[in-house]
């Protein structure tokens, strides 16, 4: 008869086992996160110059490649800017509303969100965003949108591309009238996946256009006669209609591909 012994471990067989596989942080991740904690916790002013290359590699004890790809990881994330030369230097700043879009946009591609998430987020950010524009917008924000509709009135009827492109600029003016940033960058970042979704020949039809003049028109009177209220309700209109349009557009265009095929 033979014994088991598969299940005798030594006390330092067992400590092995519990301990597993011990993942070690580089060092340039490291000491990101403590200049990211430092810049963050209001220790630099915006424009503030950050200690040198030279300087951190003697403080920390880090080679200069650590500390230039820490330094790399902070600019990704929108917190210093870096300029080489005799001059230069890396400075801090703040995350921009584009860097944002760029992580949303990626975000939504990345995982394949379909067109009625996005119209469920304009839903949800845009009425608020017209709202708070009837109650802050100034005279500047006033100028702004129309300026942009009558741009949009010239591209109606003389250039589809131009079209598109200030329609949603109407809307990333209106979120700014809006002076909430979170909400602007959020409402901008989403504008821009619509854009890219409305690429579609047979989207802008004249009556589209039309529709959309109409509707902006009607949105601003009641932002111009601060009428919170109204501006949400006419919002949220606008926005059902437009991704009806566009979703039966989009079946409208696979139905003619798949019957191509």
């Amino acid at each position: 008869m033979t014994m088991d012994t598969s299940s005798l471990n030594s006390p330092a067989e067992t400590m092995l086992e519990g301990l597993g596989r011990i993942k070690v942080p580089k060092s340039s991740d490291v000491l990101a996160e403590r200049l990211k904690q430092e810049i963050l916790s209001d220790g630099y002013a915006l424009g503030a110059a950050l200690p040198t290359e030279r300087e951190l590699v003697s403080t920390t004890g880090l080679s200069r490649g650590s500390v230039r790809e820490a330094l790399r990881i902070l600019e990704a994330q929108g917190l210093v800017n870096t300029r080489a030369g005799r001059y230069g230097g890396t400075t801090v700043s703040q995350p921009t509303t584009v860097q944002l879009a760029s992580h949303v946009n990626l975000y939504a591609k990345g995982r394949s969100l379909p067109l009625n998430a996005l119209v469920e987020v304009r839903l949800a950010l845009e009425p608020m965003v017209a709202e708070l524009a009837a109650e802050r917008r100034t005279e500047e924000d006033l100028a702004t949108l129309r300026a942009i509709s009558d741009r949009i009135a010239w591209a109606s009827e003389n250039d589809l591309t131009a079209f598109l492109e200030e329609n949603v600029n109407w809307h990333d003016a209106l979120a700014a009238a809006s002076h909430n940033d979170l909400l602007h960058a959020l409402a901008t970042s989403v504008s821009g996946l619509m854009f890219e979704a409305s690429q579609i020949e047979e989207f802008a039809s004249t009556e589209v256009r039309e529709r959309v003049r109409h509707a902006h028109a009607r949105i601003l009177e009641a932002i111009e006669a601060g009428d919170a209220e109204l501006a949400r309700s006419r919002v949220e209109r606008d926005v059902q209609a437009y991704a009806a349009i566009l979703a039966a557009t989009l079946a409208a265009t696979t139905a003619a591909t798949a019957a191509k095929d």
